[in-house]
């Protein structure tokens, strides 16, 4: 039954890619795509995979130093091949992959799955931080364009949010209501739960995750691992500015347009659809439209872009993926956390 259900989501969610690049292509003239791909400089394509590589060997460094506090003491290359594996398996199943290059280094390294989600979670909230930057950083920078391109997309659903905000306020009240039910519950019922098996699991587990979130408060060298937190994000920039020069149609817009292109791509990449299929060729044409270039060039550099990073992660993900798969390690019962890090996890949780 298990296996169905994933069957069917799969499927729904490969349909909504077809669907969502079917929207993408609709009225583009592709005889005038095709003359844009025609005079790909596949030099700077080369360039703009050895950016994102780069990318993704610090950002497996800086994993590398999350690990440490929690007495996890790996080499950058064990990292790498688990997310590496994990962004390989996005394409299959969005968000899947970070569990899975969790379960990976569980495998290959005997890092606990809790403490390496945690590690994740405080990733994915640093990456939420720095979008948040540069997107200020985009609206000082090219106000014009992005602030036409978000009201043109979000306009007509904030009209019609008058008509909806009872329901808004309904569900609202319910939440906390539920929050409110919740917490009486435990309270009342605490010393019930403290001798059941099943909620000292689920609890052992969340203090395992909450110290791999707040391993970052004992990092040895902040400032190497802010450094890396920053390279990663210029190396995503500079592999959109370097696919410009890609395509004659795109050379001469303008670092800001590079910029433009990273917060929109960004937002495409991180839908619930395989590695943003459909939905980042939209945002990046619909972007390109803004600085005065047709849509076929915006929809020939997205689908650039958006094809050689992809490909260049099935070929890396499969490589980490047959070397994960002959690395095998004894699997060691759950090591005790330390003990400052487990007191943070403590403060942070319910007693």
């Amino acid at each position: 039954m298990k296996t169905l259900v994933t069957l069917g989501k799969y499927i729904l969610l490969v349909g909504l890619s077809v669907l969502l690049m079917w929207y993408a292509l609709k009225g583009i003239d592709f005889t005038l795509v095709w003359k844009q791909l025609q005079h790909v400089n596949y030099f700077w394509i080369g360039v703009s995979l050895l950016l994102a590589l780069a990318g993704y060997w610090s950002r497996a460094y800086r994993w590398k130093m999350q690990l440490e506090p929690l007495g996890y003491h790996l080499k950058a290359i064990e990292t790498y091949h688990a997310m590496m594996v994990g962004y390989l398996a996005n394409l299959v199943l969005p968000r899947a992959g970070e569990v899975i290059r969790c379960s990976i280094l569980r495998k290959t390294s005997n890092v606990t799955v809790k403490a390496s989600f945690g590690t994740v979670i405080t990733e994915r909230l640093l990456d939420m931080l720095m979008l948040l930057l540069l997107t200020g950083a985009a609206f000082l920078i090219e106000f014009d364009r992005i602030h036409a391109f978000f009201w043109n997309m979000f306009s007509s659903k904030v009209a019609g949010y008058g008509t909806k905000s009872d329901w808004i306020l309904r569900l609202g009240g319910a939440f906390l209501l539920v929050i409110l039910l919740g917490t009486i519950l435990f309270y009342i019922f605490r010393e019930k739960l403290k001798k059941n098996a099943l909620y000292l699991k689920i609890k052992g587990f969340i203090q395992g995750v909450a110290a791999g979130i707040f391993s970052i408060l004992k990092l040895r060298n902040k400032a190497v691992f802010i450094a890396h937190t920053l390279f990663v994000w210029l190396t995503y920039f500079l592999t959109g500015y370097v696919g410009f020069l890609a395509l004659p149609g795109t050379t001469d817009l303008s670092l800001g347009a590079a910029l433009s292109v990273l917060v929109v791509g960004s937002l495409g990449m991180s839908a619930p659809v395989q590695g943003g299929i459909g939905v980042f060729h939209i945002m990046v044409r619909s972007t390109l439209l803004l600085y005065s270039l047709p849509k076929e060039t915006g929809m020939a550099y997205a689908l650039v872009t958006h094809t050689s990073q992809t490909l260049f992660v099935v070929l890396l993900g499969g490589i980490s993926f047959v070397v994960s798969m002959f690395q095998r390690t004894r699997i060691k019962p759950e090591p005790a956390l330390e003990p400052e890090l487990k007191s943070v996890a403590y403060d942070k949780l319910p007693k």
